[in-house]
């Protein structure tokens, strides 16, 4: 099984923590290729670089499906362009937050959520918290981001009367993990779901279901392909993701 795992930040800076913690929980046979975005924006802590990037998030979706892939993570906790990537390919496509927020209940009865940063609360949801940092001063110093991450998730969780912490950012969820792979077991002791894991283990699922003919997603209505309305318009579409409607342009 190949999974797609889209960093989808302009750098490579990320590529290699998400790897290290991700590889300990993949079964046997699961292959994760972690990518990211060339010519973007570094972060998308704002709205217009996160509305730059969500392009090339589908534009690498395709580039996926083509290469063969059998599922696609868009590894960042906004989920940018997830409803339009699941519109555009037949792949399952997974995004972070939303795998993590379906699979919280088996965890615990009430979750809260805690993301990096003030600005990331209200793109998520109202009851977010946060830790306030940065994702480019995190990979700096992923030790100091972990110990943060579980001191305010013990205090989210006596205050909120929540038994389980969503990460609600995928560079946030890295840092903890690596600390925790590293040997600090006393950061270990509280329900914090990592939602790059969370992500791919949903993602070996749909796969597996999509190979066995049973990823039936529905295209009646929020899914609909452009192409079941309009197959002209939906080539036009795919040739600009491609890049192609230009080189034919140039070609006339």
């Amino acid at each position: 099984m190949r999974i797609c795992f889209l960093n989808p930040f302009g750098t490579p800076d990320y590529d290699a923590i998400i790897t290290r913690t991700l590889a300990p929980s993949l079964r046997p046979g699961t292959d994760v290729e972690v990518r990211h975005l060339e010519d973007s924006p570094r972060n998308i802590d704002y709205y217009v670089p996160k509305h730059l990037v969500e392009v090339e998030v589908l534009k690498a979706v395709l580039a996926a499906e083509r290469e063969g892939f059998d599922a696609f993570v868009i590894g960042c906790c906004y989920d940018p362009a997830l409803t339009q990537a699941r519109e555009l390919v037949s792949i399952p496509v997974i995004g972070p937050l939303e795998a993590s927020v379906l699979l919280a209940r088996p965890f615990g009865h009430r979750f809260s959520v805690l993301t990096d940063h003030l600005k990331a609360v209200p793109e998520i949801c109202r009851s977010v918290r946060a830790i306030d940092w940065y994702v480019d001063d995190m990979i700096g110093d992923p030790a100091s981001v972990a110990r943060d991450v579980y001191a305010r998730s013990a205090e989210i969780l006596a205050s909120d009367r929540s038994e389980v912490i969503v990460l609600g950012c995928t560079i946030v969820a890295a840092c903890y993990e690596q600390t925790v792979l590293s040997g600090h077991d006393e950061l270990a002791d509280l329900a914090i779901v990592n939602p790059n894991l969370m992500a791919v283990k949903l993602a070996e699922l749909f796969a597996d279901l999509n190979l066995a003919g049973q990823y039936r997603i529905s295209r009646s209505g929020y899914y609909q392909q452009h192409g079941q309305h309009d197959q002209a318009e939906a080539a036009q579409i795919r040739a600009l993701l491609d890049g192609k409607a230009g080189q034919e342009r140039a070609s006339e």
